[in-house]
């Protein structure tokens, strides 16, 4: 057998790099591919779940728009960096070395908000070198509060001459009218059994290892669609077989290693009421380590799920999740979400 290559991670060694490569959701890849095709892009919204290959649709396209020019007419922001980790987390950027002019974020006497419309406002007013526009990338829009949403509105409308806007979000209601009108709107979905699995076969056969209908099957109900995922899982499990045949239990083994420390804590901290402790989990997943609420959420669900306990109350575990979820595409808070749930889990 080949030796299989562990090295590289596969999330990034097997992400589609034109618009043509990507599995699913060809209703808004094709229509990006007419846009490409076109050279007229207009101001974009790409929307739904984590995962669902957002981002990857918003880089190949602007690898079909700009190719060996893409780093020069391409720009990609994470709105989390600025709402969610803040100064702390900016001054590491280099890009921003300039505007901020320290990189100690106790020095930095302007606003988040100020410096994200100062940033955003800079990198839109400069003319592209090798193209009609440039493009400007701004993934999680959720995160950006009211204000930072009507400033970008402002921007968008000022520099449409030279400057298009791709915005990715996993709840669009929590975007303003206004901004969400100025763009057109894609939806992406999770990919379907069929396609990922066709897609796992063809890993498979490029890695050099072999997997069984049954793991297969496996690797599609642990992922439900979620490529990331799928491939993580997959790369974990090639390591603990040690290229040996891919069954189910080694897709459950890689599962339960991949399952994050944190999460664990907080559901045992959860179930017991030690609400403190909880928040203090909630506050280091949000913060330190970038997860969204609804990330947070989804994890939570798979562990009580398969946690064991009777029916009934497995079921009540599920409902409060899938409440705090509804209520999170509600535009409400993430954090303020999590802590109620929280707080009212073990009732």
């Amino acid at each position: 057998m080949q030796q299989t290559s562990t090295k590289d991670l596969w999330t990034v060694k097997y992400r589609p790099s034109r618009l043509e490569e990507i599995a699913g959701n060809e209703e808004s890849v094709n229509t990006l591919h007419r846009l490409a095709s076109s050279r007229n892009v207009p101001h974009l919204l790409l929307y739904g779940p984590v995962n669902s290959g957002k981002a990857t649709a918003a880089f190949a396209l602007g690898q079909e728009l700009y190719g060996e020019g893409f780093e020069r007419s391409f720009t990609y922001f994470n709105a989390s960096d600025f709402f969610d980790k803040g100064k702390s987390y900016l001054v590491r950027d280099k890009r921003f070395t300039r505007i901020l002019g320290t990189d100690d974020p106790r020095k930095i006497q302007k606003s988040v908000i100020s410096i994200f419309k100062e940033i955003i406002n800079e990198y839109a007013s400069m003319a592209p070198i090798d193209s009609d526009y440039k493009i400007i990338f701004i993934d999680n829009s959720e995160t950006l509060d009211q204000n930072a949403q009507h400033a970008l509105r402002r921007i968008m409308e000022k520099y449409t001459a030279t400057c298009r806007f791709i915005l990715s979000t996993t709840q669009p209601s929590r975007l303003i009218a206004p901004l969400r009108s100025r763009g057109l709107q894609l939806f992406f979905r999770h990919v379907s059994d069929e396609k990922l699995s066709c897609f796992i076969k063809d890993v498979a056969k490029l890695e050099g290892f072999q997997i069984t209908e049954d793991g297969i099957q496996a690797l599609l109900y642990h992922s439900r669609g979620n490529v990331a995922t799928s491939l993580n899982t997959l790369q974990v499990a090639v390591v603990l077989t040690h290229g040996e045949t891919i069954g189910t239990q080694a897709i459950y083994d890689a599962a339960v290693r991949e399952e994050v420390a944190d999460i664990r804590s907080l559901f045992e901290a959860a179930t017991v009421g030690n609400i403190m402790e909880a928040r203090k989990i909630i506050d280091r997943m949000l913060v330190d380590n970038g997860f969204t609420g609804y990330e947070i959420l989804e994890h939570l669900h798979r562990i009580a799920a398969d946690s064991g306990e009777p029916g009934p109350r497995v079921a009540r575990w599920t409902i409060k999740i899938a409440d705090a979820n509804f209520k999170m595409l509600q535009a409400a808070n993430d954090r303020i979400q999590l802590e109620a749930l929280v707080a009212d889990f073990c009732n």
